[in-house]
């Protein structure tokens, strides 16, 4: 047998010839911001645990395939079985009828279809890894990474901005993937990777460090006594993060959704996630993201609730809209989940979505809280720094013209009834419901995509100058393309900001 497989491999080549031709990567906008399904083989050959090696082996030979997959009988991936694998343990075996799951490698590291590449090429070179399958949101096989596929034609940096930003789960570890942000949009922007894409890519990093500071602190608390969570649970981001549209700056705004549990119990389980959220907060400030001025953290039982504790909190906003409510209800709607129990997060996503879409009094009270929000534009349509959040004659392009944007779509697309909470995946819904036509669309689009591109510059700019980030700009930096885009884009906002009044008021001015 042993003959048989070392011939039979100096005639394979290194690629089987079950995948298709694939776009390489050769830049770091390719790897950063493709998901793995682009990048994948088909899926290789998938075996039951007890085929023996001998017909295992045969089957790589005749296709010719580099590894096969064993599942289990319900289609799940449970190991591999390699070219090194065979050369190592099959060879010299005796019986050809020794079952694969003897010899295969186990436990089965893998990938989502929809995950970034950058994270496949991470965990194969941590891990040592030549192949990595890949499965879809059943957990089923439906593809392969090739390490040589992937990496034939990346470049160094590549290689050390995914180091970079996929370190260890430990303190030290996250701290360095938050430091390595900078570099990364330095390297997206020196690609002209466009500036949402951008944030989208922040905010999965950013979330990778949420994960990473939980899974740390919940070792820590098993380690210290206090065992597992005593419920299910999932945590969840608000504001920009739960958008998908952080800049470099972002503060803590997290808090849990916890399965519903016997009152009798109140005491144990909130004492856990106290100190679950306690230890998290102080972590996540220790890595680079600061404590939420606001208080929005899971710290404050106000962020910090049951799943029918969540449902009636939202139907007291809904039905007292106040200042402090309709802030509340400002940040919490845009939440995402980050970890945990999706099935809680999907749960209270829909009841918002059926609740807040007919409560017409509560969206046109939010709407005229925000009524100050106005845009950075003054007589004759021009640039204006007269509103009271800039400073030095600059001007504040979140507070004057990303916020009055983003708050006008959430508006529309909660009295629509869209689950999305990405800006740009509003207006899409809202295009399809009717409320804005292709123009304008186009439009918002334009005006979203220069407000964060101007934005993130001034930040990069910041960060290299040694001071705060900020999001105002002085208007002499933009060149006079940028402020006749600007000019547009703020007048784009300044339309729909006036639509959304007399949609929701219906007064006339």
């Amino acid at each position: 047998m042993g003959l048989y497989i070392t011939s039979w491999w100096a005639e394979a080549g290194e690629l089987s010839s079950y995948g298709s031709d694939k776009m390489h990567t050769g830049s770091v906008a390719a790897v950063f911001t493709q998901v793995v399904r682009h990048y994948m083989h088909g899926p290789p050959p998938a075996v039951p645990p007890d085929m023996n090696c001998g017909k295992a082996v045969r089957i790589m030979r005749e296709l010719p395939a580099t590894c096969v997959i064993v599942t289990s009988p319900d289609g799940k991936p449970e190991g591999i079985l390699t070219k090194r694998d065979i050369l190592r343990r099959i060879t010299y075996l005796k019986d050809e009828s020794t079952p694969v799951s003897s010899v295969m490698t186990s436990p089965l590291r893998t990938i989502r279809d929809n995950d970034y590449l950058y994270r496949g090429i991470a965990t194969m070179n941590r891990n040592g890894l030549r192949h990595l399958p890949v499965i879809d949101h059943d957990g089923l096989l439906c593809g392969i990474l090739h390490l040589k596929d992937t990496l034939s034609k990346s470049i160094n940096r590549v290689v050390e901005l995914i180091e970079s930003l996929t370190h260890e789960e430990t303190r030290e570890g996250l701290k360095k993937v938050k430091e390595a942000e900078v570099e990364f949009v330095e390297a997206l922007f020196e690609e002209h990777v466009p500036t949402p894409e951008i944030l989208k890519l922040l905010t999965q990093i950013n979330n990778d460090i949420y994960r990473g500071v939980q899974a740390v602190v919940q070792r820590e608390m098993r380690d210290d006594g206090w065992g597992d969570p005593p419920v299910d649970f999932c945590m969840i981001v608000m504001g920009a993060g739960g958008r998908g549209e952080s800049f470099l700056t972002p503060d803590q705004d997290y808090g849990f959704i916890l399965q519903d549990y016997p009152d009798s119990q109140h005491m144990a389980v909130d004492s856990y996630f106290i100190e679950l959220a306690r230890r998290i907060s102080i972590m996540l400030d220790e890595v680079g993201i600061p404590e939420c001025k606001g208080y929005v953290m899971a710290v404050n039982p106000q962020w910090r609730k049951t799943l029918t504790q969540w449902k009636t909190q939202i139907n007291y906003w809904l039905e007292h809209p106040s200042q402090a409510t309709l802030r509340y209800a400002d940040i919490f709607f845009d939440f995402r989940n980050v970890t945990g129990d999706s099935t809680l997060s999907n749960s209270l996503r829909h009841y918002i979505t059926g609740a807040v879409s007919n409560q017409h009094v509560f969206l046109r009270e939010m709407h005229l809280s925000q009524k100050e929000h106005g845009v950075a534009l003054g007589l004759f349509g021009r640039l204006s720094t007269a509103h009271k959040n800039v400073l030095d004659g600059r001007i504040d392009l979140k507070y004057n013209g990303l916020l009055p944007l983003v708050e006008s779509v959430r508006l529309m697309a909660l009295k629509h009834g869209t689950e999305e909470t990405a800006t740009l995946l509003r207006m899409s819904s809202l295009n399809k419901t009717g409320f804005i036509d292709e123009v304008e669309l186009e439009a918002l689009r334009s005006a979203f995509n220069h407000l964060t591109f101007l934005i993130l510059r001034q930040q990069r700019q910041d960060f290299e100058m040694g001071i705060e980030a900020r999001a105002s700009v002085s208007s002499q930096s933009l060149t006079k393309m940028e402020k006749n885009i600007l000019i547009e884009s703020l007048r784009s906002v300044s339309d729909l900001r006036e639509k959304v009044r007399m949609d929701l008021t219906a007064d006339v001015v």
